[in-house]
């Protein structure tokens, strides 16, 4: 008689559970087409902490034209200026938002948290 050989099991892999995430994706719209988002509000954070587009360009890691182009797409979809300008003026800030930007920028903001807030509470409650 033969002894009886302890064969190993195989091992079972222990699956790892993907972890699920939310994601928000928060635009403003005027009459169906694009007009404000993160990436515009990032361009005039930008703009408002150095007070150069050119400077805004740099941090961001674009170029000066993108920029330029972002800024005058936000004007004309908006329908206001966003960015006034100072050419040849002394001191750094030669760019700067105008009040209704300011606004903008503040509410976008305020509203995009508020939401990822009500996202985050409501994947809570759903996806525990």
């Amino acid at each position: 008689m033969r002894p009886k050989t302890h064969m190993p099991r195989p091992q079972r892999r222990r699956e790892r559970r993907s972890r699920l995430t939310p994601r928000l994706k928060v635009w403003l719209e005027t009459d169906g087409r694009y007009s404000f988002g993160f990436g515009i509000c990032q361009i005039l954070s930008a703009v408002d902490q150095t007070g150069s587009i050119k400077q805004a360009a740099a941090e961001l890691g674009k170029s000066y034209r993108y920029v330029w182009s972002r800024v005058k797409e936000a004007e004309a979809a908006l329908g206001d200026p966003q960015v006034e300008t100072h050419v040849g003026g002394r001191g750094r800030q030669r760019s700067s938002l105008t009040d209704r930007a300011r606004r903008l920028l503040d509410d976008f903001l305020a509203l995009r948290r508020r939401m990822a807030a009500v996202v985050d509470r409501e994947f809570s409650r759903r996806f525990r």
